[in-house]
């Protein structure tokens, strides 16, 4: 992202040191964000010292802000979009985040409805045959193969016989998809939630885990209000005046020699 240089207008440099300070990172961790286009391009002196300006701070305030919302990846593809002049597409990578955090509430309140009906242990003494979990659910067999395609569900196998046994955890993930697939939910979103409560470790630790879901979504929102008042202010910023980007050697070098302590790369 490049600016037309506007000798009205006055900017100030901050030094490398300073901005890693801010955020308790290296100096050269700075370089490599500006290296992966996280920042826009610093101005150079003649002698080759970076020369930074509030422009590059706000940058990287905006792009910090972005990883603990959207992932570090994602925070680079929109500081990239917006360095690239396209807006649109940094916008777009936003939205994507917004919608899977909905969806991820979304599947929690599915999850925390269905827990009351999860079965710890199935209804009768030992494992089930696969015609057994069938008749119980009023469901065929082919429906349980079906949901296991989709790694709804994970049997193990009688090493005599290789049928399919399903243990109480099987026939509770099986009860859970049952009631989730009679409210309509699609097999992938189903496996995604019934993954949640395999990792909870079943419906007896599930409450302590969806709380700490439920605290973790609410850091995600928060952080994103945080990314977006941060990107925010730095689209303001380099749309109210020129940084330091692309301009003479000359103007370059009057501002390095305020004082300024620069790095060299």
């Amino acid at each position: 992202m490049a600016f037309p240089l506007d000798e009205r207008a006055e900017v100030s440099t901050v030094r490398p040191t300073d901005l890693a300070r801010e955020h308790g990172i290296s100096t050269q961790a700075v370089r490599n964000y500006e290296q992966a286009g996280c920042l826009p391009p610093a101005g150079r002196t003649p002698s080759g010292y970076r020369v930074y300006t509030e422009v590059h701070a706000a940058a990287l305030r905006a792009f910090l802000g972005l990883v603990p919302a959207y992932g570090h990846a994602t925070a680079v593809q929109i500081m990239n979009a917006v360095h690239g002049d396209r807006l649109d597409d940094a916008l777009a990578l936003l939205d994507a985040g917004h919608a899977q955090l909905i969806r991820d509430r979304e599947t929690l309140d599915v999850v925390r409805g269905a827990v009351h009906h999860l079965t710890e242990r199935p209804g009768g003494p030992g494992a089930r045959s696969i015609g057994a979990l069938a008749r119980r659910l009023r469901v065929t067999p082919a429906t349980l193969r079906k949901w296991e395609e989709a790694g709804i569900l994970g049997p193990a196998r009688d090493p005599a016989t290789g049928y399919r046994v399903f243990r109480a955890e099987d026939v509770r993930d099986a009860e859970l998809a049952h009631l989730l697939r009679r409210g309509g939910y699609p097999l992938a979103r189903i496996a995604t939630v019934v993954r949640q409560v395999r990792t909870a470790g079943g419906a007896g630790s599930l409450a302590r885990a969806l709380d700490d879901w439920r605290r973790r979504l609410t850091g995600r929102g928060l952080a994103t209000l945080h990314a977006a008042a941060r990107l925010s202010s730095y689209l303001s910023l380099v749309g109210a005046q020129h940084p330091l980007l692309d301009q003479p050697e000359e103007r370059v070098a009057q501002l390095a020699e305020r004082g300024q302590q620069h790095d060299r790369h």
